[in-house]
């Protein structure tokens, strides 16, 4: 094993190698929105996001940061027994906002007991250099991350989910955090209607190539009341099943960098909202799987990356 008892390289183990014990996140709604949803691109948002800005497991808007804090810590403090956390701004667009203000909830967050570092969700169109410059000032004084919701490196299928900004910017906006050296996570998605697997591998080899330091890959799950929601309803498609789904994603390991802090592996959502594929509930058996069929190939993250074989 590379990676302590994995054949991956978890966040988990990268964060206890930075700070020798385990390590909780909080997450939180710093109470943004969207270009994608308050009109300055569109209304509505990407196509598989909900009302909740793709967070429905963080903290309340309408309460403030500190006490978000806590309230999160309590409730993780059933699961796990921890004492530091990250704090992630999950919900909407989490660098959207006036600078100071941005700056007031960032700092309430890290000034909260327990608080190691910071995780900050967002768009790669929604980066200045005024928000590059704090960015850079919390990233010599804490451990952070930013995660950009990237998705696809295709231009179809980017149009498809209304996400609203070319691969340029993306680009763009990660070399100016990566000449900073903050780190980036970046989502992709796979099971978008109208992409091959060939297209999501091309995505999460392309990512590769870039030095990310942190992949978050999701299973795309179709939550009632998106847009995506009813355009199933009316086209069809064949989401993955779950063998296929864990030997695919088994087959992007192998060929990404060991480097790669791998964040996630699939995708959830709440029980309530979910329209399909209902296999995505017991994530512990899709994760299970995951280290299951790397045994039994015999092999582990980055085992057919270019830079290794």
């Amino acid at each position: 094993m590379r990676w302590q008892d994995k054949r991956y390289h978890s966040l988990n183990y990268e964060l206890r190698s930075v700070f020798n014990e385990k390590i909780g996140k909080v997450s939180l709604d710093g109470g943004f929105t969207c270009p994608n949803r308050d009109g300055t691109l569109s209304y509505g948002g990407c196509i598989f996001c909900s009302e909740s800005g793709s967070g429905e497991f963080a903290g309340s808007r309408n309460i403030a940061i500190k006490r978000q804090v806590e309230d999160q810590k309590a409730l993780l403090g059933d699961k796990w027994k921890v004492n530091k956390y990250i704090a992630y701004f999950q919900n909407y667009t989490n660098t959207y906002d006036q600078v100071e203000n941005l700056r007031q909830k960032y700092y309430d967050a890290l000034s909260c007991d327990g608080i190691v570092g910071l995780a900050i969700g967002t768009r790669p169109d929604c980066i200045d250099d005024d928000i590059l410059d704090l960015l850079e000032d919390i990233n010599n004084k804490t451990y952070l991350w930013v995660e950009l919701g990237l998705q696809t490196i295709h231009d179809h299928t980017a149009d498809f989910i209304n996400r609203g900004y070319d691969l340029d910017i993306f680009n763009k906006t990660l070399n100016k955090l990566k000449d900073r050296n903050i780190r980036v996570v970046v989502h992709v998605i796979l099971g978008l209607p109208g992409e091959s697997k060939e297209e999501m591998m091309d995505t999460c080899t392309y990512l590769s190539d870039r030095g990310i330091d942190g992949i978050k890959i999701h299973l795309l799950h179709i939550l009632k009341g998106t847009k995506l929601y009813e355009y199933v309803l009316e086209n069809p498609y064949d989401p993955f099943e779950k063998e296929e789904y864990i030997e695919f994603v088994v087959d992007i390991l192998e060929r990404i960098s060991p480097n790669i802090v791998v964040h996630r592996m699939t995708g959830d959502g709440k029980k309530e909202l979910l329209y399909e594929p209902w296999w995505s509930l017991d994530k512990r058996a899709i994760l299970n799987g995951i280290d299951r069929e790397l045994r039994e190939r015999d092999t582990y993250q980055g085992a057919k990356n270019k830079d290794e074989v």
